[in-house]
């Protein structure tokens, strides 16, 4: 059994994780594989600030067992296609057992959309929108305890501010800090973890150029 100390779990195969990956595959292979990677794919931050906004009061892992079904409910989230999505399928997706049904988050993640639109219409893109934040590389987390994990920073509070003022629903401070964590715009693993300096490294090597994915 994995045994906790400071919010790093050593577990069978030698690896030291962060606390909040568990025992779950699901969580393991996310963690290991995607949490803190930098995403620089426009289309791709879009979806997990989205995915983000529908966690809002429940689980990550409620969100990632069902990420196949909202991909398929929201086509893939292409932000034209459901910046064009109608009442109908507000009611369709009310419907849909796949995906979290909150007509809220539902249509905010219509509202999202056509948000989206707009920032990459005018230009530079959403993923510079975003990146801009931390000016354009990730900022590297220094924690060794679970303590030292911050829940929200002035630049997810100027970031959650600007994409309100976009249009952007369900993006408050904490939200957001959770969406940059996650998307590498912070490297928050701990220290110890075994991914901590392997998303360091992917921090140094993915530029400052939007548009795609490290």
């Amino acid at each position: 059994m994995p045994s906790e100390s400071s919010g790093l779990i050593h577990h069978p195969d030698g690896c030291p994780r962060c606390w909040w990956a568990g025992l779950d595959p699901v969580y393991v292979a996310y963690h290991d594989t995607e949490w803190g990677v930098p995403e620089r794919d426009s289309r791709a931050l879009y979806e997990k600030l989205i995915l983000d906004g529908f966690q809002a009061g429940l689980s990550w892992i409620t969100i990632l067992r069902r990420r196949e079904g909202f991909r398929r409910a929201f086509q893939g989230f292409d932000p034209e296609a459901i910046a064009c999505f109608t009442d109908a399928d507000v009611a369709r997706l009310m419907g849909d057992t796949g995906i979290i049904r909150n007509r809220a988050k539902i249509v905010g993640t219509i509202a999202g959309a056509r948000a989206f639109l707009a920032i990459e219409e005018r230009g530079p893109g959403f993923s510079q929108f975003l990146w801009d934040f931390v000016e354009g590389a990730p900022v590297q987390g220094t924690a060794t305890e679970r303590a030292g994990i911050a829940t929200e920073t002035d630049v997810s509070r100027r970031m959650a501010k600007a994409l309100k003022a976009e249009g952007f629903a369900f993006c408050g401070p904490t939200i957001v800090h959770a969406f940059m964590q996650a998307v590498g715009m912070v490297n928050d693993h701990l220290v110890g973890c075994h991914r901590h300096a392997p998303c360091a490294a992917l921090g140094r090597t993915s530029g400052k150029i939007p548009g795609g994915a490290a």
